[in-house]
């Protein structure tokens, strides 16, 4: 009786992680909350200092001329803000394609999530009163910036710059990590980190151009993988809910 439950368990096993759309463990996802409470806590000092932003992004500008030099650099538009983008948009177009074919949901999923976390970033992005660097009167626009959650001025600018756009191209990639987890445990983190960089990447190139603070990107990454793990829990839940009422 004790070796037929422990092999009823093993089977359980088995086919939840060999399931094409499962459902993780309450665990995982309250960690994932602890974590994004701490990195937004951490974001919100970021962002209303605005020191480090500053800091940084004064390195890529020439006070004597009050421009920056590598706004319209042709390698630096080609490879990081065009390649880098197209490949990222080809590679989940690809899986969805191949989700559809091939009739795997994860797959689906998968695409669809690597797509719903730039739109929430954009969405926010347009609705945003904040102005980009280049638009600012310290590096020779004339938008008055404002910290998060700060009262916003009368000569803020055209804003629409907060989160970073661009960077969240690249940090859609992070919905990989939900493509091999649980079965692939180490190659799941693996692409997560690899994505986190590769946002990191494409952000630092906007950064060097004069078109988002750190910042910026950071919180891209944050809102990214919110909507991810929002997305992917209620849609395992949900179906898992109907399976189970069937």
């Amino acid at each position: 009786m004790k070796s037929s439950l422990i092999l009823n368990k093993s089977q359980t096993n088995r086919v939840i992680k060999s399931d094409s759309l499962y459902p993780l463990p309450t665990h995982f996802y309250l960690k994932q909350f602890v974590l994004l409470i701490l990195s937004a806590m951490v974001f919100i000092w970021l962002s209303r200092s605005e020191s480090i932003d500053m800091a940084i992004t004064r390195l890529w500008f020439d006070p004597l001329t009050q421009q920056f030099p590598w706004k319209d650099n042709h390698w630096l538009d080609l490879i990081n803000h065009r390649l880098l983008k197209q490949m990222v948009i080809g590679g989940c177009i690809v899986l969805l394609l191949a989700g559809v074919v091939r009739r795997q949901p994860r797959w689906v999923l998968v695409a669809l999530l690597m797509g719903i976390g730039p739109l929430v970033v954009g969405v926010l992005k347009a609705t945003s009163a904040h102005s980009c660097p280049w638009d600012l009167v310290e590096f020779g626009g004339k938008a008055v910036s404002y910290p998060l959650f700060g009262a916003v001025p009368v000569n803020s600018g055209p804003g629409r710059c907060f989160p970073g756009g661009h960077a969240s191209s690249g940090f859609s990639a992070l919905a990989l990590f939900f493509l091999f987890y649980p079965q692939r445990t180490r190659l799941a983190w693996a692409c997560w980190w690899a994505a986190l960089a590769v946002g990191m990447v494409m952000g630092f190139g906007q950064i060097m151009r004069g078109a988002h603070f750190l910042s910026h990107n950071l919180w891209a990454a944050w809102w990214v993988w919110l909507t991810q793990c929002v997305t992917f829990g209620c849609v395992t839940y949900l179906l898992n809910k109907t399976r189970k009422s069937t």
